[in-house]
């Protein structure tokens, strides 16, 4: 459920599909007989709320409002714990409103929700139908809606919302909780009466445009005093089928667990506070973290970026049942499929909270790699466009638009990066071959790469490229270091002398000056060393430590009032990669004035759309691309922190040892619980 608020106030516009398209939920509190808006346009209730406050956290987003007296507190909790990836799979987001009074005076309170058919379908013109739970699940009762011709997995491509599978809406099931499917002229009912249609709709199958059907939702709170009186809705969305990779349907990883859906949301309300609170402790703990090695402005970043990358892609069922594969979108670009250059930007928050996923990422790349249906002796870029990952789409499968360096280097340093985290290269052993025989490709064509197209391909072909010979570099000093924890001592001596062989090249080759050329055919240019980062983080000891200085001290010069260029070239940058070149800094006070301008851009740009990765940085206008994975780039700071890394990563998958990731059970005061 990649759905948005564009707008500052939540009242301000309709929440969106990260493609802009409406996905519409309204929301209104009834204050003593008078209605206010706190979600939606001006079109579901004229008068709005005060919206006083907005917190952005890892795994929740909570707002305050203030109305007539009352102050409600909604808080959207969704819950990816990384120790959890039974929970982390589930599509499940919780609502929790609480509400008190503001003025020390009792007020009659009812709320409003509702959801429309938008959120199930490609097009508002395709029709849809709903239906409710013939009984209700751990004391909530739900109503479902989708689409009428539910074709699964059957279109692909970019700007394309799912129109199949079914959104669940969730109420605490009681007298004073009503829900009803009906058109959206509820609202003004309920603004008008504080009541709701008393029948479902019974005019379907219909486009999802006739009449707007909504799942509409009335809790009526009654009396609320200064003590917080709280409700719980609970959405959530049953795909049935997630993928498609070579021609074969795959379930999505919840239903490994689970075995069924209601089984799935049982499990989430049964444990509904302890997760909550779960929650909570994840978000300080991690905050902390990031505000200690990176300040507040980096912490700010890392808690707009979580959610958001976890949202560009789904957890499935690997084709042979053993294990989970985290397959991704290319938003806003061409909807490719587990495309490697955005895996490789992305593999930062992976390596950092799941080693497993970060595997599960590499692995359908692999298996296409060594299917036989790839030709060529270098890594693939994607394989298909979003859902159906059945075979290469990029470029019409032509050698001119192929990435060899940049995919055989990502590969490669992905699984190192994976390896590191758990300490272990059983997980390399698999593709051992595949990765011999692209670290072999690096090692004869890496060091001063022919004219070819990067990760930033928007910017065309460019032969002798620098950054991307830094990446083959780094690639074949990460493969030596693979050998070495394999025991191949032979092989890990020969790709280490290899590969410091050409560190001791590059140096002369790209230097000009006070910085390194963006190619080393063309004097007087610059561009962005991110791929430099590596060395660091891996401790590979390829590079001196003044390559990185005279990188950073000249980006320090160059860099505009919303952040650093990617090169000379155009006043653009890679949000993702502006990061990664701050992590060469090597000290705190530089790191801080290379990232802040990157929030200044998050905080003033016009453009209020999810965390963009290409943008202007004069203007702060989005140049374009937004709701990427390449967003989980930012949590590359964690990975020079071993400490911190080796928590984290201990953390993944299983209850370890760090306290965010502690079953706590005990009763608090200040936990939501559903309500009545």
């Amino acid at each position: 459920m990649s759905v948005w608020s564009f707008s500052d106030h939540l009242h301000d516009t309709w929440p969106v599909h990260w493609t802009g398209a409406a996905h519409a939920m309204a929301g209104m509190i009834r204050v003593d007989g008078k209605a206010y808006r706190i979600m939606g346009p001006e079109a579901v209730c004229e008068r709005a709320a005060n919206q006083t406050s907005l917190t952005v956290r890892p795994t929740q987003t909570i707002y305050t409002f203030q109305a007539n007296g009352a102050e409600v507190v909604l808080r959207f909790t969704t819950p990816m714990l990384p120790s959890d990836l039974k929970l982390l799979s589930c599509p499940v987001t919780y609502l929790t409103y609480a509400v008190r009074s503001a003025d020390e005076k009792p007020h009659d309170v009812s709320l409003y929700f509702d959801v429309s058919a938008e959120w199930v379908v490609n097009k508002p013109s395709q029709q849809v139908v709903w239906h409710r739970t013939p009984a209700d699940i751990s004391g909530m009762s739900f109503v479902y809606m989708g689409s009428a011709e539910q074709p699964i997995l059957e279109k692909s491509g970019d700007n394309l919302r799912i129109d199949w599978g079914y959104l669940y809406v969730g109420t605490p099931a009681g007298q004073s909780n009503r829900t009803v499917i009906t058109s959206h002229e509820v609202r003004t009912r309920f603004v008008d009466s504080g009541q709701i249609a008393p029948d479902d709709d019974t005019n379907m199958p219909r486009p999802a445009n006739r009449d707007w059907p909504v799942i509409a939702c009335v809790m009526n709170l009654g009396t609320v005093s200064e003590e917080p009186v709280q409700r719980m809705l609970l959405l959530a969305y049953d795909d049935i089928f997630s993928i498609e990779y070579m021609q074969q349907k795959l379930r999505p990883w919840w239903f490994e667990e689970f075995g069924g859906f209601q089984e799935m949301l049982r499990h989430c309300i049964e444990r509904y506070p302890a997760i909550c609170r779960r929650c909570d402790a994840f978000d300080t703990e991690l905050l902390d973290d990031a505000r200690r090695i990176g300040g507040e402005a980096y912490a700010r970043l890392v808690a707009i970026s979580y959610r958001h990358t976890l949202a560009s892609g789904k957890i499935v069922v690997s084709p042979d049942g053993s294990q989970p594969w985290f397959m991704h979108k290319e938003c806003f670009s061409n909807g490719c499929m587990s495309t490697v250059d955005v895996s490789y930007p992305a593999s930062p928050f992976f390596a950092l909270f799941s080693p497993t996923l970060l595997n599960g990422m590499v692995a359908p790349v692999f298996e296409y790699a060594a299917s036989g249906q790839w030709p060529f002796p270098f890594a693939p870029h994607d394989i298909g466009r979003y859902p159906k990952g059945n075979g290469q789409v990029y470029g019409n499968m032509k050698l001119e638009r192929q990435m060899p360096i940049e995919e055989c280097g990502n590969m490669i340093l992905m699984v190192a990066a994976g390896a590191k985290a758990t300490g272990d290269a059983g997980y390399a052993s698999r593709y051992w071959s595949l990765l011999t025989q692209w670290a072999e490709y690096l090692r004869e064509k890496g060091l001063d790469p022919e004219n070819q197209l990067c990760t930033d391909d928007f910017t065309g072909h460019l032969a002798h490229n620098t950054n991307l010979s830094l990446k083959a570099i780094n690639a074949v000093g990460a493969y030596a270091m693979l050998c070495e924890m394999r025991g191949e001592r032979s092989q890990a001596l020969a790709y280490r002398t290899a590969a410091k062989r050409m560190a001791e090249q590059w140096p002369r080759m790209a230097d000009d000056g006070d910085h390194y050329r963006l190619a080393f055919d063309r004097p007087d240019t610059w561009s962005m060393k991110y791929n430099l980062v590596w060395d660091k983080i891996l401790g590979l000891g390829l590079f001196p430590p003044q390559v990185a200085r005279k990188e950073v001290g000249f980006y320090l010069k160059k860099q505009n009032k919303y952040g650093l260029p990617l090169d000379n070239r155009a006043d653009f940058t890679k949000s993702d990669w502006l990061v990664w070149s701050a992590t060469l800094a090597e000290n705190r006070t530089d790191f801080d004035r290379l990232v802040y301008p990157l929030y200044r851009f998050i905080n003033e740009s016009s453009d209020r759309v999810p965390f963009s990765d290409w943008y202007f940085t004069s203007t702060a206008k989005v140049r374009g691309f937004r709701a990427r994975p390449v967003i989980g780039g930012v949590f590359i700071k964690f990975l020079t922190d071993p400490q911190l890394w080796r928590k984290w990563a201990q953390c993944s998958d299983t209850l370890g040892p760090c306290s965010a990731q502690a079953d706590l059970t005990r009763p608090s005061t200040s936990s939501p619980s559903p309500g009545p």
